[in-house]
This record gives structure tokens, C-alpha cells and sequence, in this order.
């Protein structure tokens, strides 16, 4: 694991907000609402198997809280924490992203509206040079990432077991600041031009 990459001063704060969402640091309180997202097999099908509660509660504590490692994304209508994001520095500005969602609130666009909030996030408070994501799931994320406007950087073949022990392969996208600033400022140009401000997102 890596050290936090995280400002522990603002973990009491929102780090970013969209219309639907809050993303902020996990709190103890939440174990509940991320065991239902880490215990779900479907949900972890592409990842390790189902976490049981104790390691749902180990995971919270020692990588999610202490280490700040992830980020927790709250619907702001009900205040559940819906999505985990990894979010974590690899190396020298560079940043690795994932996400896991509730699986009762797949389809309704949540992932992709966190995800381009936690782009910004990145490259602009983080003053990431490159954020990269992996998976092992050809279809549904890589669709996002595309969404993302991430490009393809490799195919590491058999390079995982999945949650069943098959080897499969590990697809790897990423997007550089300057792949970022250039679609920024189409968006930004498209808001002006529409008043359509949701394109920020």
C-alpha cells in the first residue's frame, strides 16, 4: 500500500461536489454502506471475491480512514455512500483511480458523474500529470473510461487471477493534463456557447 495522498486536514470536508453527489474522506460510520458495495459478488465479479464483514471493517479502518486511500462518494438526497473510489499516487504525479458503485444504483449514471468530478479533482488540486485506471472487465468500464475520454495504454495478458482463479487480462487506459485541460476547455466553450452548466461535470 501507499502512503495517503490525501490532505488528512480536510478529511471533515467535502473535496468535491456535483449535483447529485458529495465526495469526501470515509468515515467509521460508513462500514455499512460499503459492505453492501464490497460484499456484493456481482459487483466484485471483475475484482477480488466478496468481502465478508470483518474484512469490509479491516479495510475501512486500515486503508480507507488511515491511509486515506479511497474516496467516498455520498448521494446527497439520502446521505448514503454509494461509491468507493480508489484514488491513490503511484508514483510522481501520477495517480491510480478505480471505482465500485452500489449495485442497486448501476444504470443511473453515478460512476461517470463521480469520476469526471475526481478527474478534476486530480489534475487540478493534485496537479496530477497522469491518472491511469486498470481492469479486468472489457466491457461495462471500459465504456466508462472511453466516456472519460481516457485512452488505451496496454493489454498485460493473463496477468491476474480473477475472483474465480482464471487468468485474465489486465486492460490498462489513462489520461494525460494536457488530454484533460484540452477536453476542459471544449466543455467549457460548449457551456458558454449553450448555458448548459451540467457539462462541467
Amino acid at each position: 500500500m501507499i502512503s495517503p495522498t490525501l490532505d488528512p486536514k480536510q478529511e471533515n470536508e467535502p473535496l468535491a461536489e456535483t449535483e447529485r453527489l458529495i465526495l469526501r474522506f470515509f468515515r467509521s460510520e460508513d462500514e455499512n454502506d460499503l459492505h453492501e458495495i464490497l460484499g456484493d459478488e456481482e459487483t466484485m465479479r471483475f475484482s477480488e471475491p466478496a468481502f465478508h464483514p470483518e474484512q469490509t471493517r479491516r479495510f475501512l479502518a486500515d486503508f480507507c480512514i488511515a491511509r486515506h486511500g479511497a474516496i467516498a462518494a455520498v448521494q446527497k438526497e439520502t446521505g448514503k455512500v454509494i461509491g468507493y473510489l480508489l484514488f491513490r499516487e503511484d508514483s510522481a504525479e501520477v495517480y491510480e483511480m478505480g471505482w465500485f458503485f452500489n449495485r442497486q444504483y448501476w444504470g443511473k449514471g453515478y460512476a461517470q458523474e463521480a469520476c469526471r468530478v475526481l478527474l478534476h479533482y486530480a489534475f487540478t488540486t493534485c496537479r496530477a500529470h497522469r491518472v491511469f485506471a486498470e481492469t479486468t472487465d472489457g466491457d461495462r468500464c471500459v465504456r466508462l473510461m472511453r466516456r472519460l475520454t481516457m485512452k488505451p495504454e496496454g493489454v498485460l495478458r493473463k496477468h491476474i487471477r480473477d475472483n474465480k482463479g482464471n487468468w485474465a487480462d489486465m486492460i490498462l487506459y489513462g489520461i494525460l493534463i494536457e488530454e484533460w485541460q484540452e477536453k476542459a476547455a471544449q466543455k467549457t466553450d460548449a457551456c458558454i456557447s449553450t448555458f448548459r452548466m451540467e457539462e462541467f461535470l
